[in-house]
């Protein structure tokens, strides 16, 4: 699985005009499961996710994580994050999971981070949405299991 995280001041996702997930400060995670990704992926990238120290302390150091500070994260759905540019101009996704699969396993990493105590909010899975945040730092941390 793959997972581009955000360090925000807040973030909101819309889907035709209503907001349908939105965070206060902690992380906005956009989210793609790859062919052959399971539950334990989902899980590991979960834990990753709610321990990385992104966060400063007393002392402005980056040392304090999302479970530490108390944080809230909004998690999307982003199979664009398979994106091969390889070759030519047009992106290829052929390693993205198939949807029915990526949504599971979306679900299943979006559950797994909310287990492990921030409160959790989502997109919708597949439709059209507009994300819109406030990147604080800047602070953006590409994961991968």
């Amino acid at each position: 699985m793959r997972a581009l995280i955000q360090r925000v001041t807040g973030a909101r996702v819309e889907v035709a005009g209503e907001v349908v997930g939105q965070c206060g400060p902690g992380l906005m995670i956009l989210v793609c499961a790859m062919q052959g990704d399971t539950e334990a992926e989902a899980e590991k990238l979960a834990a990753k996710t709610a321990k990385l120290r992104i966060f400063n302390d007393d002392a402005g150091k980056m040392n304090r994580s999302l479970l530490d500070v108390g944080g809230e994260a909004l998690v999307v759905s982003q199979f664009t994050l398979a994106a091969d540019t390889r070759s030519g101009n047009r992106p290829g996704f052929s390693t993205a999971a198939p949807p029915d699969e990526g949504e599971r396993l979306y679900e299943h990493y979006a559950r797994a981070l909310a287990a492990l105590g921030p409160k959790v909010e989502t997109g919708c899975f597949g439709a059209e949405m507009a994300v819109s945040l406030t990147n604080d730092g800047p602070i953006t941390i590409w994961l991968e299991t």
